[in-house]
Order: structure tokens, then sequence, then C-alpha cells
């Protein structure tokens, strides 16, 4: 379980996030030094350096994102002009992509960055850059929400990349490229000009997802545990129907992947604070403010509460709550995660992503055992060995996983030790949640993607 340090201000980390932001500008240059953009986008490293994958595409929105979060906590244009430029150069085809869920994963850290620094006044942009960039994320959200699944009882879901019978728990975060177009005022026209509400598939997607993805401990069936996530939901297409749990990545339909559930964690947090601000009559035609809010509200809360109550005492989880090797562990929920271990990964990558999750659900609830947890999990991240410090290295953020059969990435640091492989959606995410502890310690609006929405 999760020992919370609620001795931690944000201001503690303000020395570490620095020190990351150090670290994070060599890599960036690093990879894009040696990244050739005809071989896909970059995933994982391979003796410390990035390669691409052939399943998966959305790492690249992760990729150029990261350059402009990096100028955003440092000034430093260098790194404004690389991701604006792979921005325009590289990321229309992202727009346009009808075959993914990732359409916020890709798009929001991009274009959406880029027009928030605009909207701030961070950044310059004429009337057909903005334009520009307000044209790409109304696309991107109308083309998310196209893939759509009618369910039984009404509604739907953004199926997911395996197909319309399929509703991932990992969408709920790319979600908010709804959220912005909708806030740009975009809708979806149908057959014979029918608009389609965003905001509405938008709050279909998260009851479904909060019905079917996520357990509350209500005898659902014997592995009913409050929190407990399903990472893929399974339906009949033919009459909607609810199937059974599955999953891609975790160990079994009937554990968590400990990633899924950090895309919850972050997902649900970040669609409670966009709810608060959208106007009642916007949401009235959905059931009202106070009904969408406790589903959200109530999905946000287990989510969370089982991450506190099922990770490593400092905060990383190891990939899945029931992976196999853990009995040979013994004790492994009441120390820090062993990345080093002969028997199961550590998913770094979720402790980041549940981390922002965490921070913003207290932050909004001004509940001070997630915003601590919060804290307690960015103070692990932001240290060695789950930071990169070998310059060699072009990860940022190291764990072990499971994608190849070592798992490990062996690069000897200048110390010795060995680091881990990092990913591209780790190395974003880090950098990410330390943007915004670092906002807050300086007392600035923090992250939001969408329009004039800044605290």
């Amino acid at each position: 379980m999760l020992k919370i340090r609620f001795d931690l201000k944000a201001g503690d980390l303000e020395k570490k996030i620095g020190r990351l932001f150090e670290l994070s500008a060599a890599k960036i240059r690093s990879i894009e030094q040696s990244w050739e953009p005809g071989l896909g986008s970059p995933v994982f490293t391979v003796k410390g350096r990035y390669t691409s994958a052939s399943w998966t595409e959305w790492t690249q929105g992760f990729q150029f994102g990261s350059a402009i979060l990096q100028f955003d906590a440092t000034e430093d244009r260098e790194f404004l002009d690389i991701g604006y430029s792979r921005t325009l150069e590289l990321m229309a085809p992202h727009v346009t992509h009808f075959g993914v869920h990732d359409h916020g994963f890709n798009n929001i850290s991009t274009y959406g960055n880029l027009l928030r620094l605009m909207d701030e006044g961070r950044i310059a942009g004429d009337q057909m850059e903005r334009k520009l960039c307000e044209l790409a994320l109304k696309c991107s959200g109308a083309v998310q929400a196209f893939r759509w699944t009618k369910i039984e009882e009404g509604g739907g879901y953004i199926y997911s990349f395996n197909g319309p019978h399929s509703l991932f728990i990992d969408t709920i975060r790319s979600l908010r490229s709804l959220a912005v177009a909708h806030r740009l005022g975009h809708v979806l026209l149908g057959e014979g000009d029918r608009k389609i509400s965003l905001l509405g598939r938008l709050i279909s997607h998260i009851n479904a997802t909060a019905r079917y993805n996520i357990y509350y401990g209500e005898r659902r069936d014997i592995w009913d545990v409050r929190g407990r996530v399903a990472q893929e939901s399974i339906f009949n297409t033919n009459d909607g129907q609810y199937r059974c749990p599955s999953t891609q990545q975790g160990y079994s339909p009937f554990s968590t992947w400990t990633r899924g559930l950090a895309w919850g964690i972050c997902g649900f947090a970040e669609q409670l604070e966009f709810i608060g601000a959208v106007s009642d009559e916007d949401l009235t035609p959905y059931g009202g403010r106070e009904a969408i809010r406790q589903v959200v509200r109530r999905a946000a809360e287990a989510v969370s509460d089982y991450y506190i109550e099922s990770t490593p005492a400092d905060g990383i989880p190891y990939w899945d709550t029931a992976a196999p090797g853990l009995d040979k562990l013994p004790g492994w929920a009441d120390r820090p995660a062993d990345p080093f271990n002969s028997y199961e990964p550590v998913d770094s990558s979720a402790a980041a992503i549940a981390a922002q999750g965490l921070l913003r659900l207290g932050n909004h609830l001004k509940n001070d055992r997630y915003w601590q947890a919060g804290l307690t999990v960015c103070h692990t991240l932001l240290e060695e060995p789950w930071l990169s410090v070998n310059p060699n290295h072009q990860g940022l953020l190291l764990h072990s996983v499971y994608h190849r059969p070592k798992g490990w990435d062996f690069s000897p640091a200048n110390n010795g030790v060995t680091h881990g492989e990092s990913s591209m959606w780790g190395d974003y995410h880090v950098r990410e949640v330390s943007l915004y502890l670092l906002r807050i310690i300086n007392d600035r609006p923090y992250l939001r993607f969408w329009s004039d929405t800044s605290d």
C-alpha cells in the first residue's frame, strides 16, 4: 500500500523538477538529432536509443508534445521551434486518423498545447496559425467521436482500435479531444446533416466506462473489488448488450493492468474538471450537472483509492495487480517496488500518469489524501533509478516492461548501475505532471486543455 507522505509540499519538489527538465533538454535534442521520421514514431528504447514499432503510432504526439512542454517549463525557444515545426510538418495524418482511439493523446499533446500557449499569451500566433490549431482540434474531436458504438440501454462509447465491440479504459483520457472540440464550438455532422453533440458523446462515453470498466464492490461478480479496472469491455454489436471483461495488455480480464488503472485515474479526474467548466444549460439535456458529476466523481475516487491500496509503498506499481510472479516477492505491497527483481516488471509510466490524476483530483476536491498521494509518487519518480541520469540514454523515465522477453534495456550508467527501458508515453507524462506542479509552485494557472477555463 502506498505510504502517503503528508509532510511533502509541492515546493519541496521544485529542485527535482528543475533537474528533470535539465535532463529532459538533452534527451529531446538527442532524439531530434538521431530520429528518422520515415521509420515511424519512436516508442521505446533499445540499448538506450529510441526505436519504432509497427503496433503503435500514438506516441508521435508525445514526441513533439514533449518539446512543447519543455518550452513551457523553461522558456527555451529551441524546443518550441522543434515542437511547432514538427507538429505542422508531420501531425496532419493523426488529425484524420479514423482507425484509432488516441486523438486526445496525439493531437491535444501537440496542437492542443500550442493553442493553449497562444491563449495564455506565452507564444505569438497570428490569426492563421491560431485557426490552423483550432481547425486541427475540431477535426480531431469529430473524427474521434465518429468511432461510435450504441449500447442496449441507450448512449454508447468510442470504440478502441480493436473494433466496434471494444470499449477501452484508456480512452477516458483521450476523451479530452471531444472536450476541446466542444469548447471550440464544434459538432459532428452525420447522415442527413444531423448534428451530433460532441459533449453528448463525451458524457455517454463517461457513463459507459464508469459502468462497465470500473468495479465498485457491489457484487457485480466474484472479482468485484471497489476500484478494480477492466482494461476492455466487450459488447455484442448486433444488440448492444454487454458480454464480458477482457484485456489486451493486462494479465487477465479479472485482474487490473495498472497502466489502464492510471488512465482511469487521470482521465476521470480531468473530466471532473471539465464538467465543472461547462454551463448548466449545456449539461441539462444529459441529466444535469449534479448527476453527471456524481458518476465521474464516484469512478475517480474508486480508481484512485484502489491505486493507493494496491501499489507498493513508494507508489510505483507492478504491471498488473495480479501478476503471477508477485507471490515470489513476499511483502511486495509493503515495501518500495523493485525494478531489478527477476519475476515481474514495474511500470513507472503508469505511476507518472496516475500521479497527475491524483494531483488533479486532490486539487479539484480539496482532498489532502489524493493530493499528498500524488506528491508522494512524484517524489519517488524524480529520483534514481526511475529518473534517467545517463547522458547516453535517450529515455527520461526508466522502467521494466513486458513487451519483450528480457524486459529491461540494459544500458550502463556512469556509476555502473543498469538503466531500464523508457517509453515515449512515460517520458511525456513525467514531463506533464512535473509541469503541472511547476505551474502551481509558481502560482500560475495549472494545465488546462480547453479554452477559457483557466483557474
